[in-house]
């Protein structure tokens, strides 16, 4: 697939996944959210060998502030995963671009279902049309919120 990167003032998305700052990301995800909390480090990287990978940049010191990622047949449904904006540049809208360049994504178009979890950012998501499951007894799940953690 195309590596597409798009710039805004100091900021840089990119989907280039040779970029990506694999041990940051871990520890974010690892240590600072609920959903996440514990995966492995050879979990995250098999995560991102099979996603399409979006890295948010802070281009004025080449580091990783944020990332998301999609797992998608690329035909008929997207599920949008391990969101995140590192706290020092929240409150900039830069989710909220991240989200867009999601979004836009050639690959990513005319699909016919989008899905997410979160509890977190609703305000953010309802933005780009994502709204509560309206016939909630149709889905199911198997979930294991203990998976990651050392027995």
């Amino acid at each position: 697939m195309e590596i597409i990167e798009t710039h805004k003032n100091d900021y840089t998305i990119s989907t280039d996944k040779d970029r990506l700052d694999i041990a940051s990301m871990h520890n974010f995800l690892a240590n600072e959210t609920d959903w996440s909390k514990g995966i492995p480090m050879e979990t995250l990287k098999t995560a991102v060998d099979h996603s399409l990978n979006f890295g948010l940049y802070d281009n004025n010191n080449n580091t990783q502030i944020g990332y998301a990622r999609i797992i998608s047949d690329y035909a008929t449904i997207a599920y949008l995963g391990d969101v995140y904006v590192l706290k020092a540049y929240r409150g900039q809208g830069l989710s909220t671009w991240l989200i867009n360049q999601i979004m836009a994504h050639p690959n990513l178009q005319g699909l016919r279902r989008w899905i997410l979890l979160t509890d977190t950012a609703e305000w953010l998501y309802k933005k780009f049309g994502f709204t509560a499951v309206s016939n909630p007894e149709c889905y199911m799940e198997k979930h294991n919120p203990k998976v990651y953690h050392v027995k």
